[in-house]
Formats: structure tokens, C-alpha cells, sequence
């Protein structure tokens, strides 16, 4: 789903476009990219999704591009070797205090979709904080931005922008409309992993050769590994019945295994694994989805879908603890992060907890299914959650960071920071 202005087209309509550049509205441009998510759907849920249905989710799915096969972030590799201490004097200068890797979908994008499809998004996004529009599909940051903010670096480029990028602190290799499932999202988790893969060897192969490589063998192996995926397989799991879902799920968490499994067999010891958010509380879905609320308005199945994906998801983080020797696995409760500022939305000073900043129709939600644009866009600052009716504004991230990073709704109770600058540091196990 994406909200913006209706003219946020660059001025011009078309024909401005240049050179053939994409440019779209914030609301257009997400129902203009559903294909990704769609085909998601119809994947994981053809057999039991009757048309009507699957109207539905072409509606109410939101945050997905369909990226042409992209380019990877080649280095050149010349010359027979060089001498040892060049070697070295490359590896340290190369070395990060901090280094992290981050595998997502849109919650955690920060312009991966943005470069990869040629995309020109326009404002109002990006208006907070960064100024202007980066990629993300937020008025500001992400949750990321603000966990590389804590620990001091610069916020994470994404593998596939060639124009700038620096990878010296690591890669996001999130993609907005990213499923975990094989072959549903053209960047599936499966080859994100397959990216980094690809990244850490090329990058030592730099300097074994004596030349400068992004990361150095050392900064593989105290890198802290995120995971923020699964939203858009819970969200098409949602349209297949019910007694269907535990055997979805179970598939689905498998495929994170099979992930975590590859990162620790090339080297990764540090995960910090984020569980789904309340998707019954996204205002997209409150809006438009029909059933039954609770009583703080979210939709009930679709919390219960999340919830029940949540519990799979910590116990797979409880079973890779015992199995992977010397590896940390931290698992982190963001339905309860999120539900909270619904729940107890006056406790943060949020007037309307299920409003949408970018959007139409003032409150409660701002919404109005099928409208584009901003014509009642909140005020800069304003204490409003979401952006566009599915991903957080830069105010409802900052809040969800952290508490993340706080350690209290993880398990074991581990502060990021802690986990990141030396080890587990385990204050409880419960």
C-alpha cells in the first residue's frame, strides 16, 4: 500500500521521467508494485483461495516491487597476490568496529527495492530526518537506522545501490515485498542469503589478492546477523483456511532454518531475529479486511495468524541456541512491541493509534481504500504511527527500536548493544 501526494509525480507527469526513470506517487506506487506479493499469495495459498478472495489481497497487500534480475556489487580482482603485510595493512584498514548484515522485506528496506527497480520515489517520503526521499517507504528511518544509530555507524546501504555505497559496516539485503518462501518474491530470503554468500567470499578473495575489500575476515565473524522477514507469508497464509495455517507456518519457519543454518556454516555466530508485528493493527488492513475486532480495533484473525507464526519462529530460535555451538540466537518479540502502542497508545502520547499520517479522510484511520495521496497528511513531529497505512512512520519506528534493542521483549534477555560489542551478556533466559 503507499500513500502520497497524487502530483508527487516529478513535475511533469511522463513525460518528465528523463531517461526512462520510474516515478511514483507513495500510495500509487505501492499498488502500482503488488505483482511481487500477489504472485506470493497465489503461491502459497492457490488451492484454497477463491477469486473473490484473492481480490482481496491484490487490494489489501501492500509493499512490493518486482525487481528485474539485478547486478551484484562486483569488485574488480587484478594482479597475481601482493605481500602478506599488504594483505594485513588492507584487512585492518578495512576492519569495522561494527558490522552488521540484515535480511527483510520492506519493514527494513532502506532503498534496496528503490535501486533495484529504477525506482524514483518522490516526497513526501523521507520528509522527516533525511529531507528528501531515500527508498525507504517511511516519512523518515527504519527500525535498522535507528539500531545503527545506537551503535554508532552509518546506516546501512542495500546490496544492490551502486551509487554510493559504502560496505565497509556491512549490507542490508532487505527487499521491499521479500517472502521467506523459495521462489515467491524475486528476492526471497533464499537469495538474500545467497547474496551474502556471494559478498563475503568476494570480499575476502580481495584480500587474499592484497587489495581492499569491504569486510575483512574478522568483521565476517563479529558481525551481528538480522533477520526481519515473514509479514508478507503470514499475510497470504491469512487467506487459506485456517486449519490449513500451522502447516504453512511450519514450512515457512523451516525455510528461516535452512537460512540461519547457511549464515552459521559461512561464519555468523551473533542473530538477532525479529518476529512479525501485529498485522491485525496495520490501519491498511483495519480498513479494508473484513472480521472480527478487538477491542482495541485490530482485526483478531490476522493478529492470531501472527502470533501463532511468532511462537514457531522463538521456538526455532530456542532449538538453533542448543544446536549451534558458540553462536548467540536472539529472539525478539515485535507483535508485543507493537500491539502495546495500540493497546496503551495514551502511555506514548498517541492520540489515534490506528491513523494513518499519509492519507485521506482525517480520523480515525485517514484511509480511504483506493484514494492516492496525501491530502490530509500529518503535521511534521506528529505522534502518529503509521506512514501509510502499512509500514511506521520515523516517530513509530524510533518507539519500536527501542524497546527492541532494550532486551526486554527478547529471548534470552540480551541488549543488543551487549550482544554486539562482545557476547550474549544474558541477564535471563526467560
Amino acid at each position: 500500500m503507499a500513500m502520497a501526494s497524487g502530483n508527487n509525480g516529478g513535475g511533469g507527469g511522463g513525460g518528465g521521467n528523463g531517461g526512462g526513470n520510474k516515478v511514483f506517487s507513495l500510495r500509487l506506487q505501492y499498488y502500482c508494485v503488488l505483482a511481487a506479493v500477489v504472485v506470493a499469495v497465489m503461491v502459497l495459498s492457490l488451492a484454497f483461495v477463491s477469486p473473490s478472495a484473492m481480490g482481496a489481497v491484490r487490494q489489501n497487500l501492500g509493499a512490493a516491487v518486482v525487481a528485474a534480475a539485478a547486478g551484484a556489487a562486483n569488485a574488480s580482482a587484478s594482479g597475481a597476490g601482493a605481500a602478506a603485510e599488504a594483505a594485513a595493512a588492507a584487512e585492518s584498514e578495512a576492519s569495522s568496529s561494527v558490522v552488521l548484515f540484515n535480511f527483510g522485506d520492506s519493514n527494513s528496506d532502506t532503498g534496496g527495492v528503490a535501486a533495484a527497480g529504477g525506482i524514483r520515489i518522490m516526497p513526501p517520503e523521507g520528509r522527516t530526518y533525511f529531507h528528501h526521499p531515500t527508498g525507504r517507504l517511511s516519512d523518515g528511518r527504519v527500525i535498522i537506522d535507528f539500531i545503527c544509530e545506537s551503535l554508532n555507524t552509518r546506516e546501512l546501504n542495500p546490496y544492490l545501490k551502486s551509487i554510493g555505497s559504502d560496505y565497509s559496516n556491512g549490507v542490508n539485503f532487505a527487499m521491499a515485498g521479500s517472502t521467506v518462501s523459495h521462489g515467491v518474491s524475486p528476492y526471497s530470503l533464499n537469495v538474500q542469503v545467497d547474496q551474502f554468500v556471494y559478498f563475503k567470499h568476494r570480499s575476502l578473495e580481495l584480500f587474499e589478492r592484497g587489495q581492499k575489500g569491504p569486510v575483512s575476515k574478522e568483521g565476517f565473524e563479529n558481525a551481528l546477523y538480522m533477520m526481519d522477514i515473514g509479514h508478507n507469508d503470514v499475510a497470504g497464509v491469512m487467506h487459506t483456511p485456517s486449519d490449513k495455517w500451522d502447516k504453512k507456518f511450519t514450512e515457512i519457519v523451516g525455510e528461516i532454518k535452512d537460512a540461519i543454518r547457511i549464515l552459521y556454516d559461512n561464519g555468523a555466530r551473533k542473530f538477532w531475529i525479529h518476529g512479525t508485528g501485529a498485522l491485525g493493527c496495520l490501519p491498511a488492513l483495519v480498513v479494508q479486511e473484513k472480521g472480527k475486532h478487538d477491542a482495541h480495533g485490530c482485526l483478531a484473525k490476522y493478529n492470531k495468524a501472527a502470533q501463532q507464526f511468532n511462537t514457531k519462529l522463538s521456538d526455532l530460535c530456542d532449538e538453533m541456541r542448543l544446536q549451534l555451538k558458540n553462536a548467540t540466537v536472539v529472539y525478539t518479540d515485535m507483535f508485543a512491541i507493537k500491539y502495546d502502542f495500540v493497546a496503551n497508545h495514551t502511555k506514548y502520547g498517541i492520540k489515534w493509534p490506528l491513523m494513518v499520517c499519509c492519507g485521506n479522510g482525517g480520523p480515525p484511520y485517514n484511509f480511504k481504500p483506493g484514494k492516492f495521496g496525501c491530502d490530509d497528511l500529518c503535521e511534521p513531529g506528529s505522534k502518529v504511527l503509521s506512514w501509510d497505512g502499512v509500514h511506521f512512520t520515523d516517530f513509530g519506528s524510533g518507539l519500536a527500536a527501542k524497546l527492541a534493542m532494550s532486551g526486554e521483549y527478547s529471548k534470552p534477555r540480551v541488549k543488543l548493544a551487549s550482544l554486539v560489542n562482545g557476547g550474549s551478556n544474558k541477564s535471563s533466559d526467560s
